[in-house]
């Protein structure tokens, strides 16, 4: 099996002993991406701007791996309370447009750094 280690220079760095991603073929899988701007190292606490934040994190190490955000399969997000689903879904909606990748979104106990979630991608490369 070929792996290809995916490094995105538009995401934060990794926290731990991971990669941003992997590429086998077409598929794309990211790791997790929390909040965090990969410019000022801050992180983004305001659900909205959070959720908007990870996605944008997350599509920075897909579009280094050859994908879009029409080529996203699936989003799988853990947040640290359910009652952010409304805003999640709604900034979501937003930045994903016509595309509805499938998803699964779960509450968890806690997150990195405090993070208010945290999300990752399954995606293809662009034919």
């Amino acid at each position: 099996m070929n792996l290809e280690v995916i490094k995105s220079p538009g995401a934060p760095e990794a926290i731990g002993p991971y990669s941003h991603g992997m590429r086998h073929g077409d598929m794309i899988i990211t790791s997790g991406q929390i909040p965090v701007d990969p410019k000022s190292h801050e992180m983004v606490t305001e659900i909205h701007a959070a959720t908007r934040q990870v996605l944008e994190n997350l599509m920075s190490v897909v579009t280094a791996a050859g994908g879009s955000r029409e080529t996203v399969a699936k989003v799988e997000i853990f947040v640290k309370s359910l009652e952010d689903f409304g805003a999640i879904n709604e900034t979501y909606s937003e930045f994903f447009g016509g595309h509805k990748p499938a998803r699964v979104l779960v509450q968890v106990g806690d997150l990195p750094d405090g993070a208010k979630l945290e999300a990752a991608m399954t995606a293809f490369v662009k034919e």
